[in-house]
């Protein structure tokens, strides 16, 4: 018969055992979710340029231009995030990713070109992206922080303060004139 002592040892080793296996879902989860934003980024930068050259606003084209290339080094970032948790710098697709800018580029077409109500339809498709970023990069913040990858998380929290950035500008921007304008047309 076993003993209390014997009981104890094995509970502990079958939790032990089971959080190493969550830990590893955990860790695997983190990973999935760093190749899907790293697909973002990349079809990302491609959307910016179209949604520049698209902008009327001068404001608004360079807040777009400025985004590209931060979306660059974000992406070189992300690559040292992988790096530093012992990984492949690998893009998996992002549906959420090529449905919003399927959305911007849509809202292109659909918007007279050289007109402030396509700047508001720019405005709104890009800070659909950002929100999605945001809500991204928060939770592999979170979950870096979880794992034990302190140089990831602080990676992290700096790309999530760019995006967080980003949408306020483009708050700023639609609110200071440019929402006011395309009201007028």
């Amino acid at each position: 018969m076993p003993t209390t002592k014997t009981k104890a040892s094995k509970a502990q080793g079958a939790a032990k055992a089971r959080t190493e296996k969550e830990s590893g879902a955990l860790k695997e989860l983190f990973v999935d979710s760093l190749k899907d934003i790293l697909w973002a980024e990349k079809h990302l930068t491609k959307s910016l340029k179209k949604m520049a050259k698209a902008a009327t606003s001068e404001q608004l084209k360079t807040a777009f231009e400025e985004h590209l290339t931060q979306t660059e080094n974000q992406i070189t970032r992300l690559e040292s995030v992988f790096e530093s948790i012992g990984e492949k710098a690998t893009a998996k697709k992002c549906d959420a990713m090529e449905g919003l800018i399927k959305e911007a580029e849509e809202l292109i077409e659909e918007t007279e070109d050289g007109t402030e109500v396509r700047d508001v339809a720019l405005i709104a498709a890009a800070q659909k992206v950002e929100h999605y970023e945001i809500a991204t990069y928060g939770t592999l913040r979170s979950l870096a922080g979880t794992l034990g990858f302190t140089e990831a998380q602080a990676l992290l929290e700096e790309t999530l303060n760019e995006e967080k950035e980003t949408d306020v500008l483009l708050t700023e921007l639609a609110e200071n004139s440019i929402n006011e304008e395309a009201s007028a047309e």
